[in-house]
Formats: structure tokens, C-alpha cells, sequence
């Protein structure tokens, strides 16, 4: 009996086979909107069922990788082997003490903006964030001054062998755009964020607005249109990688259906007919051409699946 055998015979143990669907289209469920099929995938819609979902793969033998908003990965044309488990918990509350508990599937900028027009500092900087609170956790997402690291209290995870555990900011180990998580390259290795909690903290609300206001004109003013998946590669050191692209003279580069933004260099546009390869082939080639032209060498930021 194959691993996929397995799990279906699981899936349908536990009555999830009628919502489970095989040879899915990804493609639809992440903002590049390219790449090939699950070979299954299904609905999470509370974070019990998304732990379940997990342990189910791995005593099945096969993949599981969970899925959330899809803004920074890349489906490789082939598609993706075992179970996607698309993440639909989307909760949140804040207490009055101001801890926010936000389910790992809750989109980042409509928990953010929840919080600010509660009057609660500490994710303000994320209200034009795209991506999914887990996502964010697992990448230690951030911008404009702030990031997830700066508040969390706790992460709960689901290990593969079904168990669960509360993981406090010093075991998720954060840098810069990482985690602990994030270091294991291989997804379906990893922890799944079920839910995370944040200490924010009361603010004035016209001084708080107004500082929303002023990072959304940013964002809007630099953040192209178009189907992409945030930036591709982080900061170096120095210098953000968008200032080092476009000094190699690579903004407006293409391969096939994709090409480098002519606003923001550090982002790869999707045209209509481009495909996951076209996507690869254009960041190997500003990788080296960044690294040929200016000696410098970039990080890739976006997960390819």
C-alpha cells in the first residue's frame, strides 16, 4: 500500500474524505497564482483539525505542508507531493490586558488593523502585510520598524507526532526574517503554528491612525501591481537587495512570463502565461548577476515548494 493509500484510508476514517480533493490545483491558493497540483489537498477550519491534518501525513509516511495565504512561496511546476493542508482558522481576540491570540490562518493585515482600530500598539507596522499570522510567525515577518519577534509571548505548535507544545519567543531563535522554523529548509519537517499570542500595548488612537495612514501611503507608493509574492531576497547587510537589483540594471529583466518589477526591484511579476521555471530561472539569473556585477551575494526570501 502506497503512503497516499494510507492516508486517504485515515482521511476517510475520520470523515474528511469527503472534503478532500485529489490532484488540486494550488495555483489559485498563492499570489503568484503559477505552479502545479496537490496530490491532496484539503480545508483546515480549526486549529484542532490543522494538528490532526499534520499527524495524519506523517503516519501516513507522506508530505504534509500547511498553506496559509500563499504570499511567499513559490509551487514549483510539478506541483507538490502528499498533503496541502489549506489553513482556514482565522480567529483572534484581544484580552484587556492587551494579549492578542490570533489563530495561525488569520489573514496579518486584518488582525493588525483590528488592533489599531482597538487603539493596541505593536502591529501596527503589519496592516499592509500580506501573508497569514502563521506565516509571518514562522518568517519573522516585518516592516517599517517593527517585526513579529518584537511582541510575541508564545507559539503553539503541532508536532508531527500529533502532540502539541508552547514555544516562547527565545525557542522560536528569530533573526532577521527567520525562525528556527524557517531554518528548516524542508516544510513538511516542521512544527506547525496553530496559534500565536502578542503583547501589544494601549496607544492614542489619532496618533496611532495617523501613523497607519502614513505607512500605507508608503507601501502603496512602492509596492507594484501585479501578481508576486513580496520580496524575493532579504536585505543584505548594507544595503536592501530591491537598491542592489536595480544597480545591476535588472529592473524590467524577464524570462518567459516573468520580469522584475520597474518599481520595486525585488519583486518578480507573474505575467499571464509565466510558470513556476520562469520565475526560478529569472531569480537564479539576478542572483548571479548581483553577485558577477557588484560582488555581492543574495539570500532568497520566498519558499519554493
Amino acid at each position: 500500500m502506497s503512503g497516499l493509500e494510507r492516508l486517504w484510508g485515515l482521511l476517510q476514517k475520520a470523515g474528511y474524505d469527503t472534503r478532500a480533493q485529489r490532484n488540486a490545483p494550488l495555483a489559485p491558493y498563492t499570489t503568484y497564482g503559477v505552479g502545479g497540483p496537490a496530490d491532496v489537498l484539503i480545508i483546515a477550519e480549526t486549529i484542532d483539525e490543522l494538528a490532526t491534518l499534520v499527524q495524519m501525513a506523517h503516519a501516513a509516511g507522506v508530505p504534509g505542508v500547511v498553506l496559509g495565504a500563499g504570499s511567499n512561496v513559490l509551487v514549483a511546476d510539478a506541483g507538490v507531493r502528499g498533503l496541502v493542508i489549506l489553513n482556514r482558522c482565522v480567529q483572534h481576540r484581544i484580552d484587556d490586558d492587551g494579549v492578542l491570540v490570533a489563530e495561525s490562518g488569520a489573514d496579518l493585515r486584518k488582525v493588525a488593523r483590528a488592533t489599531v482600530d482597538a487603539g493596541w500598539a505593536g502591529l501596527d507596522w503589519a496592516v499592509g502585510v500580506p501573508g497569514s499570522v502563521g506565516g509571518g510567525v514562522v518568517g519573522n515577518a516585518g516592516a517599517y520598524g517593527g517585526c513579529i519577534a518584537d511582541n510575541l509571548l508564545w507559539v503553539d505548535v503541532a508536532l508531527p507526532d500529533g502532540s502539541r507544545a508552547l514555544w516562547g519567543r527565545d525557542e522560536m531563535g528569530y533573526g532577521y526574517r527567520t525562525s528556527a522554523l524557517k531554518r528548516l529548509s524542508d516544510p513538511d519537517q516542521r512544527p506547525v503554528v496553530l496559534q500565536a499570542a502578542f503583547q501589544l500595548v494601549k496607544a492614542d488612537p489619532t496618533a496611532l491612525q495617523e501613523r497607519v495612514r502614513a505607512i500605507q501611503t508608503q507601501r502603496l507608493a512602492r509596492t507594484p501591481a501585479g501578481r508576486c509574492a513580496g520580496s524575493v531576497f532579504k536585505r543584505t547587510l548594507h544595503y536592501p537587495a530591491g537598491f542592489l537589483i536595480e544597480q545591476a540594471g535588472l529592473k524590467g529583466t524577464r524570462i518567459g512570463g516573468a520580469v522584475v518589477s520597474a518599481r520595486h526591484a525585488n519583486f518578480i511579476i507573474a505575467e499571464p502565461e509565466c510558470t513556476s521555471q520562469d520565475v526560478l530561472r529569472l531569480i537564479d539569473l539576478i542572483r548571479t548577476q548581483v553577485e558577477q556585477r557588484l560582488e555581492v551575494q543574495l539570500e532568497q526570501e520566498i519558499e519554493v515548494w
